[in-house]
């Protein structure tokens, strides 16, 4: 393939904007915001567990006390009708009598033990409650933390996206002023080499693979035409040739 020295010289300017925005892209992929907000969501769904979790068990709590509650009131009321009844003086037979007062006896006894549990389980909402306060706000928190980092990271991605489109506009120009085979040829090696399609040669050394051009591979690019297309025998990237080449 043969194109004009001045065409291949203008690759150079587009492999540098290509450079850019490759580097653009890793910086997008790689920013510090990503990874914040990696270990930040992570944290925050599991403090969501665990708020969820303590909701449960608040209402759980919630309803075993309700029904403590009501056992114990219907005690009361058990031991309450006894009371009159005893109080009342309608039961009269001794045996009747010793038989009520050690129903009154065990459900003071029940009672007690059943005013107990419910004593117990308001201490475990209490404690259930408390966790839940604590974990809310810990949820809060970190979901502010969240809310920074995300704005962090649409500012970055927004500054890093408006660079990236003034690059390739400029690349549009550039390419423009370039031979469409030329450009095809570069892109396709750029795609196989890892970003790098056309290299400077300077000073007897290509700058995509690094390496310096022996003896006979330097006779080769020095006898070539100026408008040749000459190729790296290490890396097969376009080779372009500028004043500073050493040939």
């Amino acid at each position: 393939m043969n194109a004009a020295p001045a065409d291949q010289i203008r690759l150079l300017d587009v492999q540098d904007l290509d450079v850019r925005l490759t580097q653009l892209a890793h910086r997008r992929k790689n920013l510090p915001e990503l990874a914040e907000l990696a270990t930040l969501e992570a944290d925050l769904t599991q403090q969501r567990d665990l708020l969820v979790a303590g909701q449960t068990e608040e209402s759980d709590t919630s309803r075993e006390q309700t029904k403590a509650e009501q056992d114990v009131d219907q005690v009361r009321q058990r031991a309450a009708r006894d009371q009159k009844r005893l109080d009342s003086g309608a039961v009269t037979s001794p045996k009747d009598l010793e038989s009520l007062q050690r129903e009154l006896a065990s459900l003071a006894k029940r009672q007690g033990d059943l005013e107990d549990v419910v004593l117990e389980v308001m201490e475990r909402r209490e404690a259930t409650q408390e966790r839940v306060r604590e974990l809310t706000e810990r949820v809060g928190a970190i979901q502010t933390k969240v809310d920074d980092a995300t704005a962090r990271r649409d500012a970055a991605h927004a500054e890093i996206d408006a660079e990236v489109a003034t690059i390739n506009k400029e690349r549009e120009l550039t390419v423009a002023d370039i031979p469409e085979a030329l450009v095809t040829l570069y892109d396709r090696i750029r795609t196989k080499q890892g970003g790098v399609g056309a290299a400077r040669l300077f000073q007897r050394r290509c700058e995509g693979c690094r390496l310096e051009l022996d003896i006979t591979e330097l006779n080769d690019v020095r006898t070539a035409a100026a408008d040749a297309v000459v190729r790296c025998e290490n890396c097969s990237r376009i080779l372009v040739r500028t004043p500073d080449s050493g040939l």
